[in-house]
C-alpha cells in the first residue's frame, strides 16, 4: 500500500521542523555516501564546496584511485560570511620537509614575531650580567689561585659564593622595600647594577695586584668577591620576581630559558673567554706576534669593561623601560617585611614542601667533587688553561642547546623526569672523571686524549644543564605568583645552597685524605729511581709533607720530588658518589616522582594561612 505524503508534508509546515528534517536526511545522505565509497561533499550553511576539487583538478581521477587529499574547506569567504579561516590536508606523496635551516629560520621568525620578545632581551641581559661575576668566583678566579694555594685555601674562597645560597633572608626587603612610582623591581635592580658598575671599576685598578700574591692576600680576595656575589644576589631576587610579571602567562615557559641562556653567557665569557685570553701560552701563540710575559687580557681590564657595561644597561633600564604598574601588582600582594617572612614560614611548614627542600638540599652531594674540583686536578696534572678553556668554549653551545630543550622535556605531568635521569648521568659522569684525571699522560696532553677531556666535560655539562632548567621549569610552574619573587628566591635558593655548601668542606677534605711525602734523592740515585725514590735516599735533608699545593711547590723549588702515596680526590669523589648513589634509589627517586604530580594549589598558602 502506497503511504500517503500529503499528510506528511502537512505536518512540516513549521520552519524549524524542515529544517530538522533537512538536517536528518543531510546525514542520511553522508553516511550512505561514506559507506559506498563516494567523494564527501563537504557543506558550509548548506552550500556544497566539494566543487572545489574539480576545479584544481584534484578531485577528479588521478590514475584510477580518488583521492580527496589537497580539499580546501571554506577556503574564501563567498563560502561563508561568518567561517573565514582555512583549512588544508597535506598530499603525504607530494609533501615536502623543510630543511634544517628552514626550521630554524621559522623557529626564529615565531620567537621573533612573539609579543614578549623585547621583554625577553631585557632578562637574558639582565642574567646575563649576573652571569659575569658567578663566571669569575666559580670559574677563573680558582683556577687563577689554585697555581699558587691548596685545595683548603681554595675552598676558603669558595665561601664568596655563598650569598647565593643565602639571599632568602633578605629577599623580602626586596620584594616589600620599593618606589611604587619608579617599579617595584627597578627599584633594586637600578642602584644595585650602578653600585656593582662602581665595584668593578675600582677593583679594575686594584686586583691583579691581590692576585699575583694569593697566599697573603686571600681573605682581602674573597671578601671583595664576597661582596660582588652578595650584590648579584640581590640583584636576583629582582629579576626572578619580574620575570613573573614582566612575561604574559603563555610564554612564561620562557623565564628559565632566559635564565639558562643569560647565565650561561656571562659565566661562559668570565670562565671560558678569559682564562684563554688571560693564558700566556694561547696569547703568544694565537694573537701576540712576539712573545710576551703577560697574556692578552687581564684580570683588571676584564672588570672594568665590565663596570660600563652594568652602567649602559642600567641607563637603558631608566629611561626607555617602564615598569608596568598593573602587572607589576596585579598578581603580587603588598606584604610588609614580617608578613612576607611569616608567609616563607607556613610555606615550608607545608609536608611536601619539606620533602622537596630535603632533596634540594642533599641531591647534589655526588656531584660536587667532579664540578668543583675536577678541573683543577687536571691543570695540576699538566692540562694547560687554554686547553681546558678550548673544552668549555666547545662545549658552550651543547649547554645553549639542552637549556632550550631540557625546557620543553620538562613540560606535562613528569616534569623533573628529565632532572632524574640527568642526575644518574651526572654520577657516570663523576666516575669518568676520576678515570681521566687519573690516566692523564705523564709525558703532556696529546690530541686523542684531549677529545676524552672534551667529551668528559661536555657529557657533564649536558646533563647539569638539563638539570638546572629541569628544576628550574618546576619552580616557575609551582611558583606562587602572590609573592612573586620571594617564592622562586626561596626555592631556588635552596637548590642553589644544596651546590654551595659542600664545597667547603670537600675541598678540606681532599687536602686532610691525601698523603704525599716530599724526598731529597742523592745525585747518582735520581736519574735511576726518578719520581719512585724512598725515604731512605736522601741527601742529608729531611723530608716533609707535599700534599698542599704550596708545599708541592715548595718542594720542587728544593730540588726534591713529591711522592703521593694517597691522592684525597679519588677518596672523596667515591664516597660522595656511593653516598648520592643509595640516596637516589632510597629516597630522591621516589619523592620527586610524587611531588611532580601534585597539582599547583597545593604548593601556595591558603587565603586563610595568609591573613
Amino acid at each position: 500500500m502506497t503511504p500517503d505524503t500529503s499528510t506528511d508534508n502537512g505536518k512540516l509546515r513549521n520552519r524549524k521542523q524542515r529544517k530538522r528534517a533537512t538536517t536528518k536526511k543531510s546525514k542520511k545522505k553522508n553516511a550512505s555516501a561514506r559507506a559506498t565509497g563516494m567523494p564527501e561533499k563537504t557543506r558550509r550553511r548548506g552550500r556544497d564546496v566539494s566543487q572545489t576539487m574539480s576545479r584544481d583538478g584534484s578531485g577528479g581521477d588521478d590514475g584510477g584511485n580518488a583521492s580527496d587529499i589537497g580539499i580546501t574547506i571554506g577556503s574564501s569567504r563567498e563560502q561563508s560570511p561568518v567561517r573565514k579561516y582555512t583549512f588544508q590536508i597535506e598530499d603525504p606523496r607530494t609533501h615536502e620537509k623543510a630543511s634544517l635551516f628552514g626550521q630554524v629560520a621559522s623557529k626564529w621568525e615565531q620567537f621573533y614575531n612573539n609579543r614578549d620578545f623585547g621583554n625577553i632581551l631585557i632578562l637574558i641581559s639582565l642574567y646575563w650580567l649576573q652571569g659575569i661575576p658567578l663566571g669569575l668566583a666559580h670559574g677563573s678566579i680558582p683556577f687563577l689561585l689554585k697555581e699558587k694555594l691548596s685545595f683548603a685555601q681554595v675552598g676558603l674562597f669558595s665561601l664568596a659564593g655563598y650569598p647565593y645560597s643565602l639571599k632568602l633572608f633578605w629577599s623580602p626587603f626586596v620584594d616589600s622595600l620599593y618606589d611604587r612610582k619608579f617599579g617595584r623591581r627597578k627599584s633594586w635592580i637600578v642602584p644595585i647594577q650602578l653600585v656593582l658598575g662602581l665595584v668593578f671599576w675600582w677593583m679594575g685598578s686594584h686586583i691583579d695586584g691581590l692576585v699575583r700574591n694569593p697566599a697573603e692576600n686571600i681573605h682581602e680576595i674573597m671578601y671583595l668577591f664576597l661582596a660582588i656575589v652578595f650584590l648579584g644576589a640581590t640583584q636576583d631576587i629582582a629579576v626572578d620576581g619580574w620575570a613573573l610579571t614582566l612575561l604574559s602567562k603563555e610564554n612564561l615557559s620562557y623565564a628559565s630559558t632566559c635564565q639558562t641562556v643569560g647565565i650561561n653567557c656571562g659565566y661562559f665569557l668570565s670562565f671560558t673567554v678569559f682564562l684563554a685570553l688571560n693564558s700566556v701560552e694561547f696569547s703568544n701563540k694565537y694573537i701576540f706576534s712576539t712573545p710576551r710575559e703577560e697574556g692578552f687580557l687581564q684580570l683588571g681590564p676584564y672588570m672594568a669593561f665590565w663596570a660600563a657595561m652594568y652602567v649602559l644597561v642600567t641607563l637603558y633600564l631608566v629611561f626607555f623601560k617602564v615598569e608596568d604598574e598593573t602587572s607589576s601588582s596585579g598578581d603580587e600582594a603588598d606584604y610588609g617585611i614580617f608578613e612576607t617572612y611569616k608567609t616563607i614560614w607556613r610555606i615550608c611548614k607545608l609536608p611536601h614542601m619539606q620533602q622537596f627542600i630535603m632533596v634540594l638540599f642533599f641531591a647534589k652531594i655526588g656531584f660536587i667533587p667532579n664540578d668543583s674540583t675536577t678541573q683543577l686536578k687536571l691543570i695540576e696534572r699538566g692540562l694547560h688553561r687554554e686547553d681546558m678553556a678550548l673544552a668549555i668554549l666547545i662545549d658552550f653551545p651543547v649547554q645553549i642547546f639542552f637549556g632550550y630543550y631540557a625546557a620543553r622535556w620538562s613540560q606535562g605531568e613528569s616534569k623533573m623526569r628529565p632532572w632524574r635521569i640527568a642526575f644518574i648521568l651526572r654520577l657516570l659522569c663523576g666516575i669518568l672523571a676520576m678515570l681521566t684525571v687519573h690516566y692523564f699522560p705523564q709525558d703532556g696532553l696529546s690530541t686523542g686524549y684531549f677529545y676524552v677531556v672534551l667529551l668528559t666535560n661536555v657529557a657533564s655539562s649536558m646533563a647539569k644543564t638539563v638539570q638546572f632548567v629541569g628544576v628550574s621549569a618546576f619552580i616557575t610552574q609551582i611558583a606562587d605568583p602572590v609573592i612573586g619573587g620571594t617564592y622562586m628566591t626561596l626555592l631556588n635558593t635552596l637548590s642553589n645552597f644544596g651546590g654551595t655548601w659542600p664545597v667547603f668542606f670537600i675541598m678540606r677534605s681532599i687536602d686532610y685524605f691525601s698523603s704525599a711525602t716530599c724526598v731529597f734523592p742523592s745525585s747518582s740515585d735520581a736519574d735511576s729511581l726518578g719520581n719512585k725514590i724512598g725515604d731512605s735516599v736522601l741527601s742529608g735533608r729531611q723530608s716533609y709533607s707535599c700534599a698542599t699545593q704550596e708545599d708541592r711547590n715548595r718542594c720542587k723549588v728544593d730540588g726534591g720530588v713529591c711522592n703521593v702515596h694517597w691522592d684525597g680526590y679519588y677518596v672523596v669523589s667515591i664516597a660522595c658518589a656511593l653516598f648520592a648513589l643509595v640516596l637516589f634509589f632510597g629516597f630522591i627517586r621516589p619523592t620527586v616522582h610524587r611531588l611532580e604530580r601534585l597539582p599547583a594549589h597545593v604548593w601556595r598558602v591558603s587565603k586563610e594561612a595568609r591573613k
